[in-house]
């Protein structure tokens, strides 16, 4: 197979008018009319234009000056700027001359991973609802559109900045607009939201070169890659045609390099957006270094059947990321996976998801909203993204803004035999157990046989005595470790006891 007829006549031509082709200075994609701007923090603006070109940039009574490289790019940094009540002009002044309208000042979160995080308000609980009360001209959503990308992309398409009104928050991210109103309504000050997220993508997809480098145990992950591709032979052999245009390209030159690969995308991989790095690549390094206040992010199903490598990939991937941005260890929340009745032999492999997620609250700086009740049996889709977006936002209120308030479900602590039960003590329960509808559920008991039982469960203030007459001698518990569980355990403040196991078998 090969294609090196077309590709052939383009990337002569791209060479031949490489050199005379001149760029109008071009801010980077998420630019545009209506962003929003991370206020109180040093703010970057950057983008490309004709090697050697002087830029001025100016905003907010600020004046910034640089000479572009040999590859064209530039970079200013503006200083910390105040929330703003209305919106001002960004002007880019080179060659010729950019204005960039109704610019803001505020608040703005990144929001990413995989389906539910793309969930739109479209199709959330009581849409119609959301979508008529939704007039917050303050509160700004950019999409950044699907690309899967094997180096490091500068530039995406978007959406370009919308306002939240009836008219375009239909297509939202649900999770990004609930818990950005919150925020809004409580703070006063603009919310953006960067939406850059895939369905059906693994975390591996999400994570950078240097943090897939950065451990020998990820090869595992270049190896079942290219395992994957293995099996896809036609694709295999484009891949590799490519591959070779691309060294040959590469020996004349870093700039004939480059204008290969952009006038010649990689062939599609065989399962689109699982490329490791692909999604990085393409959807998250063109927004680096855009000033934010911190990330949202929902992922983890289509990680569920390799739960035991998940918190090491997660904890990179976030390490990566925080590298990447350069704004130290930039706030980084989660959702804990949603019930969901996965099809899976041993009705626990989300359960062990969890876990990792939970796990990965070593890293600082890093916080998880509980789901585990707002699950739906049959959809991996649940509709009820309010509370995901309220739970998310409780964390960002009491962590970064300063407000009082209870943000963290009782956690477990710590585990005693009394006789033939237990009781379990929690971290976060000072306002009490509450089980809501019944008695506790989804509690289990196990002996030295390792074998578990379900288990009732007595709450006596902040401790819950679970026994089962199955298990005489118990000497491990577990509560909600089920794929979908009967998870109705609430702290006094109705957050969701999180999920937990005191064995490590």
């Amino acid at each position: 197979m090969t294609f090196a007829h077309p590709l052939t006549r383009i990337f002569l031509f791209t060479l031949l008018v490489v050199e005379v082709v001149r760029a109008d200075p071009a801010p980077a994609s998420l630019f545009t009319d209506g962003a929003v701007l991370q206020r109180e923090r040093p703010i970057p603006i950057w983008g490309k234009a004709d090697a050697g070109e002087k830029i001025v940039v100016t905003f907010a009574g600020q004046k910034r000056e640089v000479i572009t490289g040999p590859d064209g790019r530039w970079r200013v940094m503006l200083e910390p700027l105040p929330a703003s009540a209305t919106g001002a002009e960004l002007i880019i002044a080179g060659n010729k001359t950019t204005t960039l309208r109704d610019i803001l000042i505020g608040e703005v979160w990144l929001c990413s991973g995989q389906s539910n995080m793309a969930f739109t308000v479209n199709r959330a609980k009581e849409a119609a609802k959301e979508i008529a009360g939704a007039r917050f001209p303050s509160v700004r959503h950019v999409t950044i559109e699907r690309a899967l990308a094997l180096f490091p992309n500068e530039t995406v398409k978007t959406s370009g900045w919308q306002a939240a009104t009836p008219e375009n928050v239909g297509e939202f991210t649900a999770v990004g607009y609930f818990f950005a109103r919150d925020i809004h309504q409580k703070l006063d000050v603009p919310v953006g939201i960067i939406h850059s997220s895939w369905g059906g993508t693994p975390v591996e997809a999400w994570m950078n070169g240097p943090a897939l480098a950065s451990d020998p145990a990820f090869r595992v992950v270049s190896e079942r890659w290219q395992e994957s591709l293995a099996r896809d032979p036609a694709r295999q052999e484009a891949y590799d045609e490519w591959t070779r245009q691309d060294e040959a390209a590469k020996a004349q030159g870093a700039g004939a390099q480059a204008a290969f690969r952009q006038q010649n995308p990689p062939p599609t991989a065989p399962r689109q957006g699982q490329t490791p790095a692909g999604l990085y690549n393409g959807m998250i390094h063109p927004a680096v270094p855009y000033a934010l206040r911190g990330v949202l992010w929902y992922q983890g199903e289509n990680n569920t059947t390799r739960a035991s490598e998940y918190r090491a990939l997660f904890s990179a991937m976030i390490t990566g990321w925080r590298a990447a941005f350069e704004q130290g260890e930039l706030p980084f929340f989660w959702v804990n996976l949603a019930g969901f009745q996965a099809p899976d032999p041993s009705g626990r492999n989300y359960a062990f998801l969890r876990e990792a997620q939970t796990q990965t609250l070593a890293l600082p700086n890093t916080a998880q909203a509980v789901a585990i009740d707002l699950g739906e049996a049959k959809d991996i889709h649940p509709k009820n993204k309010q509370d995901v977006g309220r739970r998310l936002a409780l964390l960002a209120k009491r962590r970064l803004y300063g407000i009082p308030c209870d943000d963290t479900g009782p956690t477990y602590a710590s585990m005693t035999r009394e006789g033939s039960a237990v009781r379990v003590r929690f971290n976060f329960a000072s306002g009490g157990l509450v089980a809501h509808n019944s008695p506790p559920g989804a509690l289990e008991l196990a002996g030295s046989d390792k074998v578990f039982h379900p288990a009732r469960g007595r709450i006596d203030r902040t401790t819950l005595v679970v026994s089962s007459p199955a298990v005489p001698e118990p000497v491990a518990v577990r509560y909600a470790w089920q794929n979908f569980p009967l998870a109705n355990l609430y702290s006094g403040a109705g957050l969701p006891v999180v999920p937990f196991r005191s064995d490590d078998w």
